[in-house]
């Protein structure tokens, strides 16, 4: 049986992927990765055969390192939720207030300036081999923009609580699905998807909002200690939860 905690980290992770300060730095990761420029990349016609299979390997691999980063970081926040397990009540008190600010940030009634900065870690590898897109994803996994951020922390507070490294592992993992699957697919599909959010970039703020809104909600979630309260509603609404995993 998936756990529907899961589906929302996921989520979380697709939100992160389609925020205004993560889904336009795409075309200029795709271009780097496949080794051409970005009027090669907007062109008519096809990308030539090489460049198109060096970018999905290379999508692939950057995916599977911003990964292995997220996934680490579900380790060690589970591990340090079994650590201080007698000050779980408080500190989740804590975590709520944290997450409820983040949340007023995205839907713009409180400005935080320290979540306008980026801290993103630059890899000299070369992108366009499996080992160093592989290495880029690790130094993007851990140098998160600041879009991410608030989203990651909310999954790694949810992941802290679980006390099982295993199922805290698991969370982050589908997180970081959540964000690389578009990204993967993105390479894929270049040119469709760059004509795609071209055309719709003035909606990415509505992006903000939602997330805005599930940070509240996981907000008042770990407040109230309710989140195993709303698995179990959505297995008993979604029962085919009960047959995925």
């Amino acid at each position: 049986m998936m756990d529907p905690t899961y589906g929302g980290a996921l989520l979380a992770g697709l939100l992160s992927f389609l925020t205004p300060c993560i889904l336009p730095m795409v075309p200029f990761y795709l271009s780097y990765m496949a080794g051409i420029s970005m009027s090669e990349l907007r062109g008519g016609g096809q990308i030539a055969p090489g460049a198109q299979r060096r970018l999905v390997v290379s999508a692939v691999a950057f995916a599977l390192g911003v990964t292995t980063i997220f996934m680490l970081m579900g380790m060690g926040a589970t591990a340090l939720g079994q650590a201080f397990r007698s000050w779980l009540e408080p500190l989740s008190y804590v975590a709520a207030a944290i997450l409820f600010l983040f949340g007023l940030h995205f839907l713009g009634i409180l400005r935080i300036p320290f979540l306008y900065r980026e801290a993103r870690l630059e890899s000299k590898a070369d992108p366009s081999t499996i080992f160093g897109a592989y290495v880029t994803g690790l130094a993007f996994g851990f140098g998160w923009t600041p879009c991410v951020g608030p989203a990651l922390a909310a999954i790694l507070m949810v992941a802290s609580g679980m006390g099982d490294i295993s199922r805290g592992t698991a969370l982050l993992f589908f997180y970081g699905i959540g964000m690389t699957a578009p990204f993967i697919l993105a390479a894929f599909f270049a040119r469709p998807f760059l004509a795609l959010m071209n055309r719709h970039r003035a909606k990415l703020a509505y992006v903000e909002k939602v997330m805005g809104v599930m940070l509240i909600l996981f907000a008042v979630l770990i407040a109230t200690d309710t989140l195993s309260y709303i698995a179990d509603w959505m297995i008993r609404v979604f029962p085919s939860f009960t047959s995925i995993g």
